[in-house]
């Protein structure tokens, strides 16, 4: 296989974990300005544990406090309480201190169902899972290349929206959050972000004319298959 085909394969992959993560674990588990259809959810859940690793309920609890108390003391990982640099390059491990914290948990994410795939033994494991098939598809060496590339470009794409999109950026509406277009792009039109604050349970993230949000064309063609509903619109 060409090192291009490697290339466009690996971020295809990244952008599926981009797409689950804003449909799946933000606008669905978070705020719920959507509901998917059960197996929409297990397959989403099931990508985000093969190629992140992460825990859902863990993700919500985060984000959820990061709503509550944002950009304020309290805040997991606002870039006006610990620096813009240091949460860009240092978020995975904000973001661990809370989603280990048993109590945060239990509190901001009490609503958790989950899926089938929560009561799968060892499912923390299914990431290196993940990694073999990298390293099948492309080779040991260049699978675990692969791997590690969609693992930290993944991680600065997240680090980015709770940084960049805290400072540096536009604002329709007055809050913190900030809008940039190019990592709205790249993130499922998670760099959006000032709009998200704004209207947080919104399932369309895009309010003003120029703004793109590349998840909602997904969220639109999985309620025509009957596998998502729309349950929050940005207020007018």
């Amino acid at each position: 296989m060409s090192l291009l085909a490697m290339s466009a394969i690996t971020l295809a992959i990244l952008q599926c974990s981009v797409l689950c993560t804003t449909i799946y674990l933000h606008r669905c588990l978070t705020h719920r300005g959507i509901a998917v259809h059960p197996a929409m959810a297990f397959l989403m859940h099931l990508e985000l544990a093969l190629f992140t690793g992460i825990n859902p309920r863990e993700w919500v609890a985060v984000h959820r406090k990061h709503h509550q108390f944002s950009d304020e003391e309290g805040d997991p990982h606002s870039p006006y309480l610990f620096g813009l640099y240091r949460v860009l390059f240092g978020n995975a491990f904000y973001y661990r201190k809370v989603a280990k914290d048993v109590s945060a948990v239990k509190k901001y994410a009490p609503d958790y169902k989950g899926t089938l795939l929560d009561k799968l033994p060892g499912k923390g494991l299914l990431i290196l899972a993940g990694l073999a098939i990298f390293q099948v598809s492309f080779g040991w060496a260049w699978g675990f290349a692969a791997w590690l590339f969609h693992v930290v470009l993944y991680i600065l794409l997240n680090s980015s929206i709770n940084s960049v999109c805290h400072m540096i950026g536009y604002r329709n509406f007055d809050n913190l959050a900030t809008n940039v277009k190019i990592i709205a792009l790249m993130t499922g039109g998670e760099g959006l972000h000032n709009n998200h604050h704004e209207n947080p349970t919104a399932a369309h993230f895009a309010m003003k004319p120029g703004e793109f949000d590349p998840a909602w064309i997904f969220i639109r063609g999985m309620g025509w298959l009957g596998l998502a509903k729309i349950r929050s619109m940005p207020a007018a």
